[in-house]
């Protein structure tokens, strides 16, 4: 997992963190990322739209995971081992995006960035900000709140609590069947005698807020 720092930008600046998807340069605020994390297994979804490849779990959070390229309709993703999941936060809750490969931390002035112009034809313009231009290369910026339309998140958000609901009930039951048979602690063992452990969690997760602070090695 990458962990992401914002570093001290002037007004006239904006940083990125820029990855690379169908042999094309995107940016996304890094203000939005929460973090970039190395391809996982992914829990497919029945019913999603064909634009979701799943969901996965974070720390203990369940996160919709989005295929950029099917959803740009270039080309489904084919994992590598540059591949990640750069996981965002938006207004209607985190996302993760797979990308091909996330290559920089980029500080850039905001006069170089233009809006989307019809020569962009790699994505649907709705989905972009603008194009930050440099002098040796393009990067097309995301408008990360239209990734998803708003009846998409509802839906997926609501998959991700039923995800979440079905692990927190199923946890108890995993844990109880674990200790079925273990052996008392500093005594005999005595297979007829034997009751399970109670199992015991103090009911707290860790959380860890990362913000992104190079681009995934």
């Amino acid at each position: 997992m990458t962990v992401v720092e914002e570093v001290a930008v002037t007004q006239e600046e904006e940083q990125l963190v820029v990855f690379e998807m169908a042999r094309e340069s995107y940016g996304v605020d890094i203000g939005a990322v929460n973090t970039i994390i190395r391809m996982q297994r992914i829990t497919h979804v029945p019913r999603a739209p064909e634009f979701v490849e799943g969901v996965i779990n974070l720390r203990g959070s369940i996160i919709p995971v989005i295929d950029l390229g099917r959803r740009f309709g270039v080309k489904a993703y084919e994992e590598t081992k540059t591949s990640r999941i750069v996981v965002v936060e938006t207004s209607v809750g985190a996302f993760g995006l797979i990308v091909d490969a996330v290559t920089e931390t980029l500080t850039v002035l905001r006069e170089v960035i233009e809006p989307p112009s019809s020569i962009v034809a790699t994505a649907d313009s709705h989905y972009l900000r603008g194009v930050a231009k440099l002098e040796d290369r393009l990067i097309i910026l995301l408008d990360i709140e239209q990734i998803v339309a708003l009846q998409e998140a509802d839906a997926l958000t609501e998959t991700a609590a039923t995800f979440s609901q079905t692990e927190e009930s199923v946890a108890p039951i995993a844990a109880a069947t674990a200790a079925v048979g273990r052996p008392e602690e500093g005594g005999a063992s005595n297979s007829s005698a034997r009751t399970p452990k109670r199992s015991r969690t103090n009911g707290k997760r860790a959380k860890a807020t990362a913000k992104v602070t190079a681009a995934a090695g």
